[in-house]
C-alpha cells in the first residue's frame, strides 16, 4: 500500500509534465482514517473526469450495526452518506482551476427515490465504499499538480470525514432515517398481508413543482383517504399511520380533466421506490413489481405470445410467438403487458391518455357495425377480469372517457379536485343501465414464456455504452428507445441497464436460457456483488441498480438480441 508522501512524490515528480502522465497515479493510497484508489484517469482535462474510490473499515467508519441491520434500512444509510457526500463535494468543486474538468468533484446525483447505487456501498462488516469523480487539473494539457494535491489532500479528507464517519453525524438525523426505513419496510409488510397493491397515507404531497422538478408543490391539496377506503398501518415505534389502501383486484380512478387523476396515477407508479423524508411521497408505497404500461408505436417485439389479446390475423401470421420491427399502438401494449406477466409483475398500472384506444375497449356500436370476427383484437376490457381472477395480476386504471370499464372494476376513485372519493356504488349503479354486449371470446391461456435470446457480439473491451438522459441508450451499434419504459428515474439507472445487457451478453445469453433464467443469474449477481460488479473488475460510471421489470425491458427493446 503506497502512503501520502508517495503521493505528493509522484505528483511533484509529474507536475507540468504533458497530461497522459497523471496515469502514474493509478493505484491505492492509505490516507489517515481512510484508503483512497484512482481507480481510472481521464485521457485529457475535456474528458469525462477520472474516477476513484475511498474505503474506510469499519472500525473508523463505525457506523453501528442497528443503522444497517435490515436491507431497506442499509439502502437508506447508503443513500444518505451519498447525498451528504455529493453535498460536500459540490461546495469544493472547481475550487482548483483549469482548462475542461479541471477541479470538478463529485459523486452520484440523486433524485427522491431511495436506491442502490454503484456511489457507496456498506457490508454486513459496516466497511464503506464511496465512489467519486474528479478532473484532474491541467492548463491546456499541462499538469497542474497542486492543484490536484489540494483536491486529494486537502478537500477530499475533509469530505470523507464528514460523510463517511458516524463520529461527525447528527445522531438523531441517522436515526430517523433508519426509522423511516422501518417504517416502509412494516407497511410492505402490512400491506401484503391486507390483501393491498398500494397505500397512499393520509398528508402526502403527490403533485411536483413542474414538469421537471421532483419536488413537492408548493400549495398542493394533501391527500386523504376516503373513508370507505381508508386502512391503517402500525409502525414499528408504535404509532399508526391511516390512508388509502388500493386492494388486489381491478381498480378505476377517474374523475374530469385536471382533476388529479394522473398526479395520484404517477405517484403510485414511483411508489414502487421507497422516498426520502420531505418528499410528501414518503409513505406513497407501491408493489414492488407494479410495471407502467403504454402504447408504444414502432417499437420491435421478438417471438412474444400475445394471443391473449390479438389472435386470427388476416395475415395468418402466428401470434403465439410473435415478431415485428415496427409494432403498432394496439399490439405494442398487447406486448408490453405480455412481457410485464413474464418480468413477474402483480400490478399494471394504465392511463387511458397513453393507450391504444382499439387495445383498451370496443363501444356496442362499433362491435354492431364490425363484428367479431373481422376484428383480431380482444380489447382489454375483456380481459382485465382473467388477468386478476387465473393470473393474479391486479390493474389499476386511469379512465377519463370509457366508463365500460365501471363493470369489472372492483372499485372505483373519483378525483375531485385533487380530493379521492369513493364512488363505487354510484358508479355500479349508473353502470346496470349500460349493460356490456356479450361476446364469445377467446379462451384463455397463459402466454408462453420460453424465449431463448442468443447474444450479439458485445465481447470486445470497448463496447461502447452511453445513456441518453433516460430515454435512450447507445449500446455498441445500436440505440435502445426507452421512452416507454416510464418508471426508469435517472441516467445513472439508464447506463446501468446498458451494464446488464453487456453482461448478460458476454456471460448468459447462450440460446437455452430463457429471459426468466437470464435475469435471475444476473440478479443473483447484483445481489452477491452489488451493481458495481458490472464494470467486471474496471471502473465504471455511477450506476443505479434497476428494477427486474426494466431489466426486462430493456431485453424487449434491444433489436440486435436473435431468440
Amino acid at each position: 500500500m503506497k502512503t501520502e508522501q508517495d503521493l505528493r512524490a509522484l505528483l511533484t515528480r509529474i507536475d507540468h509534465r504533458g497530461y497522459p502522465a497523471y496515469k502514474d497515479l493509478t493505484g491505492a493510497y492509505q490516507l489517515g482514517r481512510f484508503v483512497l484508489s484512482i481507480d481510472h484517469v481521464q485521457g485529457d482535462p475535456f474528458a469525462a473526469p477520472s474516477q476513484l474510490s475511498v474505503r474506510l473499515d469499519a472500525k473508523e467508519a463505525a457506523f453501528p450495526a442497528s443503522l444497517f441491520r435490515l436491507p431497506r434500512q442499509k439502502r437508506a444509510l447508503e443513500d444518505t452518506l451519498t447525498r451528504r457526500f455529493g453535498k460536500l463535494l459540490e461546495e469544493v468543486s472547481f475550487r482548483v482551476k483549469g482548462s475542461g474538468q479541471s477541479g470538478r468533484m463529485g459523486t452520484c446525483p440523486c433524485g427522491p427515490e431511495i436506491v442502490e447505487r454503484s456511489s457507496c456501498h456498506i457490508d454486513d462488516k459496516g466497511n464503506v465504499v464511496a465512489r467519486l469523480e474528479a478532473g484532474f487539473p491541467a492548463a491546456g494539457r499541462t499538469i497542474q499538480a497542486r492543484g490536484l494535491e489540494r483536491m486529494l489532500l486537502e478537500f477530499l479528507p475533509r469530505c470523507v470525514t464528514d460523510a463517511l464517519c458516524y463520529d461527525q453525524w447528527d445522531k438523531k438525523t441517522l436515526q430517523a432515517v433508519a426509522d423511516l426505513a422501518q417504517d416502509q419496510e412494516a407497511i410492505r409488510t402490512q400491506m401484503a398481508q391486507q390483501g393491498l397493491c398500494a397505500f397512499v397515507a393520509d398528508g402526502s404531497i403527490l403533485p411536483r413543482a413542474s414538469g421537471v422538478s421532483e419536488q413537492p408543490m408548493a400549495g398542493a391539496v394533501p391527500f386523504y383517504a376516503p373513508e370507505s377506503m381508508a386502512v391503517k398501518m402500525t409502525l414499528p415505534k408504535g404509532g399508526v399511520l391511516r390512508g388509502m389502501g388500493i386492494a388486489r383486484g381491478i381498480t378505476l380512478i377517474c374523475g374530469g380533466g385536471y382533476h388529479g387523476k394522473s398526479t395520484l396515477l404517477q405517484a403510485i407508479e414511483k411508489g414502487v421506490y421507497d422516498h426520502i423524508a420531505g418528499d410528501g411521497r414518503e409513505y406513497v408505497l407501491t408493489d414492488e413489481t407494479a410495471m407502467k404500461i403504454r402504447a408504444e408505436d414502432g417499437r420491435s417485439v421478438y417471438k412474444t405470445d400475445i394471443s391473449l389479446f390479438i389472435h386470427d390475423l388476416p395475415s395468418g401470421k402466428d401470434t403465439r410467438n410473435f415478431t415485428t420491427k415496427d409494432a403498432s399502438g394496439s399490439t405494442s401494449e398487447a406486448a408490453n403487458v405480455v412481457e410485464a406477466m413474464e418480468a413477474g409483475s402483480r400490478l399494471l398500472l394504465l392511463d387511458e391518455d397513453t393507450s391504444a384506444t382499439n387495445f383498451l375497449v370496443r363501444d356496442a356500436l362499433m362491435q354492431r357495425v364490425i363484428c367479431r370476427e373481422m376484428e383480431p383484437i380482444t380489447p382489454f376490457l375483456d380481459r382485465i377480469e382473467a388477468l386478476y381472477t387465473q393470473f393474479g395480476v391486479s390493474v389499476v386504471l386511469v379512465a377519463g372517457s370509457s366508463g365500460a370499464f365501471f363493470h369489472p372494476a372492483n372499485h372505483i376513485l373519483q378525483m375531485d379536485r385533487y380530493v379521492p372519493k369513493d364512488i363505487t356504488a354510484i358508479a355500479k349503479k349508473a353502470a346496470a343501465a349500460f349493460p356490456l354486449q356479450q361476446t364469445d371470446l377467446p379462451s384463455v391461456k397463459m402466454p408462453c414464456f420460453d424465449r431463448r435470446p442468443k447474444a450479439p457480439a458485445l465481447t470486445g473491451e470497448r463496447v461502447k455504452i452511453k445513456p441518453l438522459g433516460m430515454d435512450s441508450l447507445a449500446l455498441g451499434r445500436e440505440t435502445l428507445d426507452l421512452r416507454a419504459v416510464e418508471q426508469i428515474i435517472s441516467s445513472e439507472e439508464t447506463a446501468a441497464l446498458g451494464y446488464c445487457l453487456r453482461y448478460a451478453a458476454r456471460h448468459l445469453m447462450d440460446g437455452k436460457r430463457t429471459v426468466q433464467q437470464v435475469v435471475d443469474a444476473l440478479e443473483e449477481v447484483l445481489n452477491q456483488q452489488t451493481v458495481a460488479a458490472l464494470g467486471e473488475g474496471r471502473a465504471v460510471p455511477f450506476l443505479v441498480r434497476p428494477r427486474r421489470q426494466e431489466i426486462f425491458a430493456a431485453i424487449d427493446r434491444y433489436r440486435e438480441l436473435t431468440f
